[in-house]
């Protein structure tokens, strides 16, 4: 039966416990498995059967949240793992190597853009980033040693919209998968994969949780990429060392990138989502559609009191009719523009501390998407390492805060910027 997203969100990847009965998913809290005998082992290490091991490659609870987030994001499969960074490193592990480039928006979280620009070269990785709004800079910047494009829906901290369709176009021209972050939209809002999109990143302590309790990723795989029409990806095409020759496209198919994400990703990275967390996520997706409907809802009123304000330049919320990004709206995210926009005051930078210390019901934390109303000022923290140049461009100006609004009653959430505001333009 095909069922709708709020009865999935329920119910996919979780069944009654077969020992207990237990109606919710149960935290596996267990390092290793007891095998059945010595083949069944054997078979297990050999890729032969499906089954647990070892709590860093496989648990019956993070496997739940795999299925799960998988099936609303419309994916063949997915691996979990402990953060949104780990997420988009375990994402590009099995496509580069040294030499090796991505070709990514300038428009993303500032931690990405330090991953990207600065941790990757350890790695003998390096990335081009480009406005992905201008499609031919996008198609110039690939070049034979790239590997991948990468960008995001709803871009943090700005609410930017990506063009999917067409930035996927320019990747499939190159036959190069698309990886998207859809952190910001959730699968609610936002399905990339239908939009041509190989591989879905999630920081899923942000909007997939909801509560702001643990930190956790996950990887998408769509299932739809050719790993073997090229010699660009030897890590699923090519025979693999480590499990006699075995070639991973050739063996699993559809399920490959899922696979060696699990059988060579975790093993060696090692970036497991502890059970207890997959136990938070998996609670927090119950209601994800619940909230955010209401997070578009509250976001769509408070944007729009906010850009009329005396005190406030600009508004980035593309839910706003003026927003050069709102045509985009109905075709990438027709639920609604998300939950996450900045604003820039007229007063700069000593006015946005100013808000930020004056607010009361809103948070000052370094995170988003939580049930609460959160602010940040980004070029003071989560983009504090980036030059003034890559701050603007990534929508985080000195006279900017990021603002991330929650599910609380709109009426409060206006009522509090607004004494707020009237303090910081004093």
């Amino acid at each position: 039966m095909d069922y709708g997203f709020d009865t999935l969100q329920v119910h996919a990847g979780a069944r009654p416990d077969p020992a207990t009965g237990a109606r919710q998913v149960p935290i596996y809290q267990t390092t290793a498995y007891v095998f059945r005998d010595a083949d069944h082992a054997a078979a297990l290490f050999n890729l032969q059967e499906v089954g647990y091991i070892y709590s860093r490659l496989t648990n019956p609870t993070v496997a739940a949240l795999q299925e799960r987030v998988a099936t609303l994001e419309g994916g063949a499969g997915a691996v979990c793992c402990s953060s949104g960074h780990a997420a988009q490193i375990m994402a590009l592990f099995p496509l580069m190597g040294p030499g090796l480039n991505v070709v990514v928006s300038t428009r993303l979280y500032g931690g990405s853009i330090t991953q990207f620009s600065q941790t990757i070269k350890r790695f003998g990785w390096s990335a081009k980033f480009v406005d992905f709004d201008d499609l031919d800079a996008i198609a110039a910047a690939i070049d034979d040693n790239t590997r991948a494009v990468f960008c995001e829906s709803i871009a943090n901290p700005g609410g930017y919209i990506t063009d999917l369709d067409a930035v996927a176009a320019v990747a499939d021209k190159a036959g190069l998968p698309l990886i998207v972050d859809n952190t910001s939209a959730t699968p609610y809002l936002c399905r990339p994969i239908e939009h041509g999109a190989t591989l879905v990143v999630h920081s899923m302590t942000k909007f997939l949780t909801g509560n702001g309790t643990v930190t956790g990723g996950v990887v998408v795989d769509s299932g739809r990429f050719d790993w073997s029409a090229s010699d660009k990806f030897p890590s699923l095409s090519a025979p693999e060392p480590a499990y006699h020759g075995l070639k991973f496209h050739e063996t699993f198919g559809p399920l490959a990138f899922t696979f060696h994400g699990i059988a060579i990703g975790l093993r060696d990275l090692g970036m497991t989502l502890n059970p207890q967390a997959a136990h938070y996520t998996l609670m927090g997706i119950e209601t994800l559609s619940l909230r955010m409907a209401r997070h578009v809802e509250n976001a769509e009123k408070v944007a729009s009191w906010l850009e009329a304000h005396p005190a406030v330049e600009a508004v980035t919320y593309a839910g706003l009719k003026s927003s050069p990004w709102h045509d985009r709206v109905a075709r990438i995210c027709p639920k609604g523009a998300g939950g996450l926009f900045t604003v820039a005051l007229k007063g700069g930078y000593d006015a946005c501390m100013k808000l930020v210390d004056s607010l009361n019901l809103f948070s000052h934390v370094a995170n988003l998407g939580d049930t609460r109303s959160l602010i940040i000022h980004s070029a003071s923290t989560t983009h504090r390492q980036l030059t003034p140049e890559q701050q603007t461009a990534a929508g985080a100006a000195p006279n900017v805060v990021r603002i991330s609004i929650g599910i609380e009653d709109a009426k409060d959430i206006i009522a509090d910027l607004e004494q707020a505001l009237a303090k910081a333009s004093a």
